[in-house]
Order: structure tokens, then C-alpha cells, then sequence
């Protein structure tokens, strides 16, 4: 059994240069099929799963053109090359434009030539394959998007009323956070300040007030962030520090987000102690 994903099958109707090719190609990563016989060929493309055909120009039964042409018709993906001289060139060309050939390749050949046309040609087979594949996906899917679209105005309607709920909801916990009677700032995992409720405007720490996008770490000593430091790195769920704002002392309590949310985000919530 051999893992070799390409077949090629060589027609000639001289047997030394069947022998030359078998001998050239013996080691290259196809099976090699020959024959010296149009009608042999066709049976065996009847028989075997070919990927390329090389076929001789000049042949007594049928020339290559028209053996091509055959093969092309009964097996239109499998590839096609032509041997031929400089006399048969027009013809050859003629046969390329009307789509009955893939190439031709000029006798006599060049050894390295020949094994780089027919590794291109198998290339150029697997291409092919590889588009039909995906054109059938693509066809699949798009079947199955036109299933789909005759339910999406239902659809569009669910998730839209669901979205709108959504949006209140957002709305209305904006609305408790702005309201809340205690300063409270959402930052980031980074220290950033994202949230700012109503009464932590007012705020001044070290006398700068509190600005979203600013790193929370702009307000508090060395000492201060390194004993915050671990809510950030959610190594602590809560830290507290006291801080004097506005004159005042605070009781500055650093939460880490829980739930789903842990290790996004961390909550400040400042508690008014006493006048200093």
C-alpha cells in the first residue's frame, strides 16, 4: 500500500521514452501509470483516479490534443500536459485556448524542467480542489444562512427588546452609582480610573481631584501603594488605608470585584471618619 496522494499517467506510443520517463520520475512522490495506447489510457482513467495526464503529441491512433480533449470531457478536473516539438506549437497553443490543455512541454526535455511542471500541475490540481471545497462551504453555508434569515425578524426582535432591557439596566445602575451617599471610584485592573460617582467630584487627594483616566497611584504616597499594591494584583480582596481628604479623615477601603468580575476591577469606597 503506498501513502502517495497523486497519480499521474504518462501516454506514448514510443516505448523508450515511456522507459526514459518511468526511470525519471521512479523516485518522485506520485504513482507513475504508463501506456503506449489512447484507448488503454482511457480505460484507465476509467479504473484509476488520476490527477495529471502527459500525454504525446504525435501518436498513431489519435493525436495528444485529442486524446486530451477526450479526457477532458469524461474528467474535466484531472490535468492535462502535452509533449510536442517546435513544429507542433500553433496547434498546441490552439488547444490551450480553447481550455483542452493545461501546458505543453517542448521535446526534448529538460529533466529538471518536466519535474517542476508536473509538481506545479499537482499543485495547481489540489488548488483547484481545495476552491471546490470551499465554494461548497460557502454554498452550505449560505444555505444555511437563508434558513436562519427567514426567523430573523423574530429574532431581531427578541434580542432587541432584550438589549433595551439591558440598556434600562445599565441606565439604572449608572443612576445608583451616581446617587450613591458615599464618594465611591471604579478603577481598572491597571489602576485607571474608570467611574466617578457624584460625591467623589468633590474629592481632593494631595490637592489634585479625582480625573478618569488618571492611575489612582497619582494620589497616594510610595508607602500607601505599596500596601494597596496586592488588590490590584488580586492577591487581597480588601485593603483599607486612611487618608486625609478635604480636611478630613477617610477611611479609604480598596475592594476587589468579585464574582465573574474578580481580578477585572477594584471599587473605592471612602467613609468619612472624623474632622482632624
Amino acid at each position: 500500500m503506498t501513502n502517495k496522494t497523486h497519480t499521474v499517467l504518462c501516454v506514448d506510443d514510443e516505448k523508450q521514452i515511456l522507459s526514459s520517463l518511468r526511470r525519471l520520475l521512479r523516485k518522485e512522490d506520485f504513482n507513475l501509470l504508463t501506456t503506449s495506447n489512447c484507448k488503454e489510457g482511457l480505460d484507465i482513467l476509467e479504473k484509476e483516479d488520476v490527477h495529471l495526464v502527459i500525454s504525446d503529441q504525435r501518436m498513431p491512433q489519435m493525436s495528444g490534443t485529442e486524446f486530451l480533449s477526450k479526457v477532458k470531457e469524461r474528467y474535466p478536473d484531472t490535468i492535462r500536459i502535452v509533449l510536442t516539438g517546435y513544429t507542433e506549437v500553433d496547434t498546441i497553443r490552439d488547444a490551450i485556448n480553447k481550455g483542452n490543455i493545461y501546458k505543453f512541454i517542448l521535446k526534448p526535455w529538460n529533466d529538471d524542467n518536466i519535474k517542476n511542471e508536473i509538481k506545479k500541475s499537482l499543485e495547481q490540481y489540489d488548488l483547484i480542489q481545495a476552491n471546490r471545497s470551499l465554494n461548497e462551504i460557502i454554498i452550505e453555508k449560505n444555505n444555511q444562512l437563508e434558513e436562519v434569515n427567514k426567523n430573523l425578524e423574530k429574532k431581531i426582535s427578541i434580542r432587541t427588546r432584550e438589549l433595551e432591557l439591558k440598556n434600562q439596566a445599565l441606565e439604572l445602575s449608572r443612576a445608583l452609582f451616581e446617587g450613591l451617599p458615599a464618594p465611591v471610584v471604579g478603577l481598572s485592573i491597571d489602576k485607571t480610573i474608570i467611574l466617578i460617582n457624584k460625591k467623589a467630584q468633590d474629592l481632593e487627594i494631595q490637592n489634585q481631584k479625582l480625573i478618569v483616566g488618571k492611575s489612582i497611584f497619582e494620589y497616594f504616597s510610595d508607602d500607601i501603594r505599596e500596601k494597596i499594591e496586592p488588590v490590584f494584583k488580586s492577591e487581597k480582596n480588601h485593603i483599607s488605608i486612611n487618608q486625609k481628604i478635604n480636611n478630613f479623615s477617610y477611611m479609604v477601603e480598596f475592594c476587589s470585584m468579585s464574582g465573574r468580575f474578580f481580578g477585572r476591577g477594584v471599587i473605592l469606597y471612602f467613609q468619612l471618619q472624623k474632622n482632624l
